[in-house]
């Protein structure tokens, strides 16, 4: 089956924005299947199912299509985002980028790959030679505000900020040297957990917006090849401590 040949009918969540199809809920659904068939103990947290209990330490977090809207009008890039996390700290991650057909994962300590090659972040060293990726919250509220003014803020003085609509594909491309920065507020585990666990293998580093240890239930996210995320932090920082609910 081709990508095109995939059911785009559309319902709303939790915004006239916050989309979801049937392909969402289907592939899930295999997803899920796939993974308590071979591990049955193990716990799942999917973004349209929520959780599956379990008392094992292990859980698998699954977003069946990060960038639903994109995948709506047939815009790139959407993926599908599967991480295995032991007591929340991210042991594998995959991310299958489509259309374009590009296979991401890492294993703690084992590096990080696309399509079998060997990934790493850029070496740029200043966001004035930097090109940055951000994404944005459904809900206009005070941290969309907040998070309009950082975009201004880094278009401005770097090479640009782009925004793709996929959290899970943003974190592939710092990891593999396409961007060099990303940060969002507004973020669930699923969006995250694969993608962090590539940057940090393929050399990169992460954390909350705020410069403290990110832990995969905080909605608030940097990520950056390293070189850049003191000068990242200070802008981030004060901006994310200024509003509530941050975290």
């Amino acid at each position: 089956m081709q990508v095109q040949d995939l059911d785009r009918e559309v319902s709303t969540k939790s915004s006239i924005a916050d989309l979801v199809t049937t392909t969402d809920k289907n592939a899930e659904r295999i997803i899920k299947e796939d993974i308590l068939t071979n591990f049955p103990d193990h716990g799942i947290l999917a973004e349209e199912s929520g959780v599956t209990a379990s008392d094992s330490p292990y859980q698998w977090l699954i977003d069946p299509l990060d960038g639903t809207t994109n995948f709506v009008h047939g815009l790139a890039p959407f993926c599908v985002s599967i991480a295995l996390t032991n007591n929340n700290k991210p042991l594998l991650g995959v991310v299958s980028e489509l259309p374009a057909g590009n296979l991401f994962w890492a294993v703690r300590d084992e590096g990080a790959y696309c399509n079998g090659e060997p990934i790493h972040v850029t070496i740029t060293k200043t966001i004035a030679d930097a090109l940055l990726i951000t994404g944005f919250a459904y809900e206009h509220d005070a941290k969309w505000e907040t998070n309009m003014n950082l975009f201004k803020e880094f278009t401005h003085v770097s090479h640009g900020v782009r925004r793709l609509g996929s959290a899970a594909a943003d974190l592939c491309y710092v990891a593999c040297g396409k961007a060099d920065g990303f940060w969002e507020i507004g973020l669930h585990p699923w969006d995250s957990a694969a993608g962090i666990l590539l940057v940090k293998e393929a050399g990169g580093k992460v954390s909350r917006m705020d410069g403290k240890a990110f832990s995969i239930h905080d909605k608030q996210l940097l990520a950056t090849n390293g070189h850049l995320h003191q000068e990242m932090l200070e802008k981030t920082a004060p901006a994310i401590t200024s509003i509530a609910g941050s975290d």
